[in-house]
C-alpha cells in the first residue's frame, strides 16, 4: 500500500498537537484527518475508515477510551490500528486502552520525529485479507482468522483485536512455549517498544474470557495454550 492510500486520523483536543502531528504526518505523504474530540474522531472513523487512529484518552465530550470501544464495534474498522497518545502513564489508564481494544500506547510528551517513527512501525501491523489462512479447531474453541471471530461451543465470542491474534499465534500450536520475545515480534512487532506488562494484561484478558485452564505461564520464558 502506497503511502498516499494511508489514511491516519489524529484525535486531540490541543489543537497544537493536531497542527505540529499533523503537519510531519502529512510531510510524509500520508493522508491525514484530524478531530478534537471523542465524537468527532468516532464519525471521522466510521466515514473515512483509516489504516491507523492515535487518540487521546482525556478528551472534552467523548474521552479516548469510550471513543476505541464505540470504533471497534464497526466492522470495516476491525482491522484499524489504534493507538493512545496521552501523557498519562499509569498502568490503570494503560490496561483500560488494552481492554478497550486498543494495539499501543504512546506516553507524550514525545518528539513529531518520533512519533512519525512510531507511526511508520504500527502501519507495519496492518494486515490485508488472506483467503488462505485457515479456520483453527482446538477442542470447543474455533478461530477464524479471516473473519477475526472465535467461537465456543458455537457461542460467538468478541475479542479486541491483540487478544484475538494473541490467542490466534498461542492456539496454532498447543503446547508449544512461545517465548516473550517471539509474542512480541509477531503479535506487537519486534520494532514497536510496547510496555513489559503488555503480554501479560493481554493474557490475563483471554483468561476471563477464554478460560484459564487453556494457558499456562511458564515462569522466566513464556507462554503457551494447553488444550
Amino acid at each position: 500500500m502506497n503511502k498516499k492510500d494511508i489514511k491516519i486520523l489524529l484525535v486531540d483536543d490541543e489543537p497544537d498537537i493536531l497542527e505540529i502531528v499533523g503537519y510531519n504526518l502529512t510531510q510524509e505523504g500520508y493522508q491525514v484527518f484530524t478531530a478534537s474530540n471523542g465524537v468527532e474522531g468516532v464519525a471521522l472513523a466510521k466515514a473515512e475508515k483509516p489504516q491507523l487512529i492515535v487518540l487521546d484518552v482525556m478528551m472534552p465530550e467523548m474521552d479516548g477510551i469510550e471513543a476505541c470501544e464505540l470504533i471497534r464495534k464497526v466492522p470495516e474498522l476491525k482491522n484499524t490500528v489504534i493507538t493512545f497518545l496521552t501523557a498519562r502513564g499509569e498502568d490503570y489508564s494503560q490496561v483500560a486502552g488494552f481492554d478497550a481494544g486498543a494495539d499501543d500506547y504512546i506516553t507524550k510528551p514525545i518528539k513529531p520525529k518520533v512519533l512519525v517513527s512510531k507511526v511508520k512501525a504500527l502501519l507495519r501491523r496492518v494486515k490485508t485479507e488472506d483467503a488462505s489462512i485457515p479456520v483453527l479447531k482446538i477442542g470447543d474453541i474455533v478461530i477464524n482468522r479471516e473473519e477475526y471471530k472465535i467461537s465456543i461451543k458455537g457461542k460467538e465470542i468478541v475479542l479486541p483485536r491483540k487478544e484475538f491474534e494473541l490467542l490466534s499465534l498461542l492456539a496454532s500450536k498447543p503446547g508449544k512455549v512461545f517465548k516473550r520475545e517471539e509474542i512480541l515480534d509477531k503479535v506487537w512487532g519486534n520494532d514497536v517498544v510496547v510496555g513489559g506488562r503488555t503480554i501479560d494484561v493481554h493474557i490475563r484478558k483471554l483468561r476471563e474470557k477464554i478460560g484459564d485452564a487453556s494457558f499456562k505461564t511458564v515462569k522466566g520464558v513464556g507462554y503457551k495454550f494447553v488444550e
